[in-house]
């Protein structure tokens, strides 16, 4: 089994359908195109010169993806948007204390 069908076969097995497909750029290079799409509308493609690049570059992307980029911490997210909203109330004087 090839570099690139493990990838591709950790890809099927995560969920995600994929489709890879060879081009020829403006300056006549070769390149190949790898998308990943699943449910709920996410779908990545990215593009590189070797087809195992390709798929190293999708599940770098897709790895990338799954880091949270908000806080993990509900409770200390809320508290500290009570606290802004606070101290904007304050600030424009519409809290009576």
């Amino acid at each position: 089994m090839k570099s690139w069908e493990i990838l591709a076969d950790n890809l099927k097995k995560a969920g995600w359908s994929w489709g890879c497909v060879s081009a020829v750029d403006s300056c006549g290079r070769m390149i190949w195109i790898v998308d990943a799409h699943r449910g709920g509308g996410k779908r990545f493609v990215v593009h590189a010169d070797e087809k195992l690049t390709a798929f190293l570059e999708l599940e770098s992307t897709l790895r990338d993806a799954r880091k949270p980029c908000w806080p993990i911490n509900a409770r200390a997210s809320a508290k500290k948007s009570f606290r802004l909203a606070h101290f904007v109330l304050v600030l424009f004087g519409h809290v009576v204390v």
